[in-house]
């Protein structure tokens, strides 16, 4: 049995939302909450599984609640549940620890797919605001692009020829034979390259080494 509890300042909501809820035969509503504050005396009583979580309350919104929650029983899935879709209360909801976020009109269906998900310990967003988390995302990847952190360990000039190569679209037998060495030395190059660089592959390599200027 999932074990959920409300938050939401609006009575008429949270008694609608247990209804949606108390028809499902594996969920039950222990508790609910008219703000953040509430929220947080409630889960030291109830232990819920997963929070239905308002944004825009009283006392103390959804966004901070959710980090409070977060920080105190990690082990509880917050799903933000609101009828706004602004950027702002997106991305301070996921950074705040929200492992899901829907909108109220989303389908019954949604939201109890949802409350599963999240229960699992996986994470689910509603398809309409994942663009804006996407965006988000890309615009703190450019951020971190302009603003590259240098190499704690410069690449030697073995390694600096052997990503060049990497950048020119060789192989490694390619590179090992312009470089009058073993495949295996070039193996060993590309592995201790991509350490210093803290990247997982060649082309990960490629971005980051002309984010430093080591490559054009």
């Amino acid at each position: 049995m999932i074990r959920i509890l409300l938050v939401d300042d609006q009575t008429l909501v949270r008694q609608g939302i247990q209804t949606l809820l108390d028809l499902e035969p594996d969920l039950t509503v222990v508790g609910a909450a008219a703000n953040g504050q509430q929220a947080l005396e409630l889960i030291e009583q109830t232990q819920p599984d997963v929070v239905l979580m308002d944004v825009r309350m009283p006392v103390m919104d959804g966004v901070a609640a959710t980090r409070e929650i977060s920080r105190r029983w990690p082990q509880i899935g917050v799903i933000i549940l609101t009828t706004f879709d602004d950027d702002e209360y997106v991305i301070d909801g996921l950074k705040a620890g929200a492992r899901g976020y829907m909108l109220k009109d989303a389908d019954s269906s949604e939201i109890v797919a949802a409350v599963h998900a999240v229960a699992r310990g996986e994470a689910l967003i509603q398809p309409s605001i994942t663009r804006k988390v996407l965006a988000e995302f890309a615009r703190l990847a450019d951020a971190q692009r302009s603003t590259p952190t240098p190499l704690v360990e410069p690449l030697t000039d073995r390694e600096m020829e052997v990503l060049r190569g990497i950048a020119a679209g060789q192989s490694n037998r390619e590179i090992a034979d312009q470089l009058c060495i073993s495949e295996g030395t070039v193996k060993n190059h590309v592995s201790n390259l991509l350490a210093k660089l803290a990247v997982r592959d060649r082309t990960q390599a490629i971005i980051r080494a002309r984010d430093l200027g080591l490559i054009t």
